[in-house]
């Protein structure tokens, strides 16, 4: 079965470059466009618009990129307090890093970077320090004076004047941060002072994906971002300043409708005149006039929102979400009219699972054939599961081992006796590596090996809490992973 497709990535990569380009020229060929969301990887988007490709970001950067350099953002609290992205585990100043080498491997221009609300702090000067070390261009700003209420102070030399200039040689200038909440707005701002005082009169945007301006308010995909930012309590709103302008209704988010009213002053100030009537104006979004079909749009985007609600769920279990969050997830999922059990694989999972009193994960295969796999003594569900995918989808049945014992009982005598641990049972990545070492000998674990590449996008869901690790793997495989927030045993430390 193929997967249905309702996003066209081409077209949307032609509408969003033009708009960017027509927004260059409207600013006199110097554009600062504030780069929101991920650039790789997005697979928040790829997974409710079916077809999106979670790295296009970059490829239009790369098709614009003799005109565009990349400057990078970073808050020196983020950097103090060792901040970390939860979906990826790495610090925001490694994700800066790990970034910055992946732009530059795409033959991306990043000419310099930022520690934003910088105040001293040693982690963020010690920071600085390796950076330079690499030869790479280091500004500190610091907070902005007078914001967000004195807009005189703000934009005088006490407040955006008092940061160093970024010096910049290209049109289009990206600013991009590995999190949120990394200073790209000021450092924006900041270089729309400079320039003006020097006589370029330079213009700022807003380079957006979601909400989708031009989508119904409560689409799927609009209630799928409010769930996935619901510890951020981000809401979204009717942009009271487009509709009072224009008379057309557009979705914009609370942050960027409450702040407009002091960015509108502040860009009014800098250049003299008015720029933009709404936050929507600022965006370039052209998202919505590449979704060739929203009924699979639709669907996607509601099992994305019942995912999040999972998460959520599971997290909170962890220790790593508030109440507040579970239950914005619980009111998103009302608003449609989602249950829990919305995901076909999560109910097979739970029936099976209570039939055979064995933890289990469920697969639902492309041809949507689930299959499952137990938490038993030798192999962990996940790992049963994914080699029970792989007879399935290479049409071996279930009466031989792909994996032979020869290879599966030195790994579990190498955990325990050799790396201590205090488990037998072999993990996910366990079972991948034996997996790949039998298919140079084993020719249907060479054929079942090769069936790995059709995981991806498969759904899957576990009734109880994956380790950490082997939800990164499952991911990794492109699996869409949900669990029930349930701990497999009663250990506190997990390992």
């Amino acid at each position: 079965m193929d997967k249905k497709i309702g996003f066209d990535n081409d077209l949307y990569v032609k509408l969003q470059s033009e708009k960017i380009l027509e927004r260059i020229k409207m600013f006199n060929n110097k554009l600062y466009l504030e780069f929101g969301g991920k650039l790789f990887d997005d697979f928040h988007a790829s997974r409710v618009l079916p077809g999106f490709d979670p790295n296009i970001k970059t490829k239009l950067l790369v098709k614009l990129k003799d005109k565009a350099e990349i400057i990078f953002c970073i808050s020196a609290n983020d950097i103090e307090k060792n901040r970390i992205r939860a979906d990826l585990g790495l610090s925001y100043d490694n994700e800066m890093l790990r970034l910055i080498d992946n732009l530059r491997g795409l033959g991306l221009y990043v000419s310099s970077i930022v520690i934003t609300l910088f105040k001293g702090q040693t982690g963020a000067t010690k920071f600085a320090q390796k950076l330079q070390q690499h030869g790479e261009k280091v500004y500190f700003h610091k907070y902005t004076k007078g914001y967000p209420s004195d807009v005189d102070v703000i934009v005088s030399d006490e407040g955006y004047g008092a940061n160093p200039y970024i010096e910049t040689s290209r049109p289009l200038v990206i600013v991009t941060a590995p999190g949120p909440s990394s200073g790209k707005l000021a450092t924006c701002l900041s270089q729309l002072y400079h320039d003006y005082k020097r006589g370029i009169k330079a213009g700022y945007a807003k380079f957006e994906t979601f909400p989708v301006w031009n989508l119904p308010l409560k689409h799927p995909v609009n209630i799928a971002y409010e769930s996935a930012t619901a510890d951020l309590k981000d809401i979204n709103q009717i942009d009271p300043y487009h509709f009072s302008e224009y008379g057309k209704l557009a979705v914009n988010y609370n942050r960027d409708i409450e702040v407009f009213p002091v960015l509108k002053n502040i860009l009014k100030k800098i250049s003299g005149k008015e720029i933009y009537k709404s936050p929507t104006d600022m965006g370039v979004n052209m998202v919505a006039s590449a979704i060739t079909d929203d009924e699979i749009v639709q669907e996607a985007s509601k099992k994305e929102i019942v995912r999040r609600y999972y998460k959520a769920e599971c997290d909170y279990k962890r220790g790593l979400a508030s109440f507040e969050t579970v239950e914005r997830t619980k009111y998103l999922m009302a608003e449609l009219d989602l249950t829990a059990d919305y995901l076909k694989v999560a109910t097979e999972a739970k029936m099976v699972s209570k039939l055979s009193g064995y933890p289990c994960v469920a697969l639902q295969l492309p041809d949507g054939e689930i299959v499952f796999g137990k938490n038993k003594k030798i192999v962990s569900a996940s790992g049963a599961v994914i080699l029970n995918a792989l007879r399935t989808l290479a049409k071996m049945g279930d009466d031989f081992d792909i994996i032979s014992d020869d290879i599966l009982l030195p790994i579990t005598k190498l955990r325990t006796e050799y790396l201590h641990s205090n488990s037998s049972v072999l993990t996910l990545d366990d079972v991948l590596i034996a997996l790949a070492i039998s298919s140079k000998s084993n020719p249907k674990a060479k054929r079942a090996l090769k069936k790995l590449g059709e995981l991806k996008n498969c759904e899957a869901h576990c009734t109880y809490i994956l380790h950490s690790a082997e939800e990164q793997t499952l991911k990794k495989l492109g699996i869409n992973i949900t669990c029930e927030p349930v701990f497999l045993n009663n250990n506190l430390y997990e390992n």
